[in-house]
């Protein structure tokens, strides 16, 4: 009887361990969430990210009003940013003229009332695989959260006749649950590439490195009428390397999820040129 009892007891405290937990995990504030991309405000993978993470957590938009795909890196500075704010969604949304790093670091340091929990920028209209990710103002712009210690992830989607944004905006919204689940992936910095295909046909997920040959770059010459040369750039998308790259994964079907790196000294070469602390220069 007494066995019995205790067995019941030991119960009716789990259950109410469970519960207290339960509780507790709904009473946990909404995540906040900055959005930006590099390919303009008005552009539809932003909004596609925009809906699917609001069903996460509180949702900001700090964007650029233009197009600035490819300028990697690059900050505003040295002149005023012009800021338009505007409601959206239920949710606010900035546009301003400042490039895509410097959107994210002014939605952080002057636009939002705290530190976001994550920062999200996307859904890139092209991959970002291999070298490309210094190019790109996409994952320049995540990296520029990721400067300051917040968690943030760049998506992109691959390049095709037509763009369905909705899978890799549903696959960011899980992928933010689970960080979320973890307690809040403090240290990701995350460049996410997703494959052009119905969701039926993705064939799963791989973390993996970065490629790191590089694109084929061309320049067109042109000629004005009065003899003025010109040269047009493009590019060829990185075809697949070798398994277990980015750009093999995106190839082959695969979700590309790689972990990048703030830190970008070279291990080996720190070691190799020791000898030069001894260089007689004077």
């Amino acid at each position: 009887m007494k066995t019995k009892r205790a067995r019941a007891a030991v119960a009716v405290l789990i259950f109410l361990i469970a519960a207290a937990l339960q509780c507790r995990a709904f009473d946990r504030p909404a995540p906040t969430i900055l959005l930006s991309n590099d390919d303009g405000i008005g552009a539809p993978g932003l909004l596609a990210l925009f809906e699917s993470l609001s069903r996460v957590g509180t949702v900001t938009v700090v964007a650029t009003v233009n197009d600035q795909s490819g300028v990697s890196h690059a900050m505003t500075t040295g002149r005023l940013i012009a800021v338009r704010e505007s409601a959206c969604g239920g949710g606010k949304w900035y546009g301003t003229d400042a490039t895509p790093a410097a959107s994210v670091r002014l939605g952080i340091e002057a636009l939002l009332p705290g530190k976001p929990d994550f920062v999200i920028t996307g859904i890139n209209r092209g991959e970002n695989v291999g070298l490309v990710t210094y190019y790109s103002a996409t994952v320049a712009a995540a990296r520029e959260a990721a400067f300051l210690g917040i968690p943030a992830i760049s998506v992109n989607l691959q390049k095709g006749p037509s763009m369905d944004y909705g899978p890799a905006a549903a696959f960011t919204a899980a992928l933010v649950r689970e960080f979320i689940r973890q307690g809040h992936g403090k240290g990701i910095f995350l460049n996410v590439n997703f494959p052009n295909l119905p969701r039926e046909k993705i064939r799963g997920i791989r973390i993996t490195r970065q490629d790191v040959r590089p694109t084929a770059e061309f320049y067109e010459k042109r000629e004005s009428r009065d003899g003025q040369a010109f040269y047009w750039p493009s590019y060829k998308t990185l075809p697949a390397g070798p398994e277990g790259t980015d750009s093999w994964a995106v190839a082959n079907g695969y979700i590309a999820i790689t972990p990048l790196s703030l830190d970008q000294t070279d291990a080996a070469g720190l070691e190799s040129l020791k000898g030069l602390e001894k260089l007689d220069w004077k």
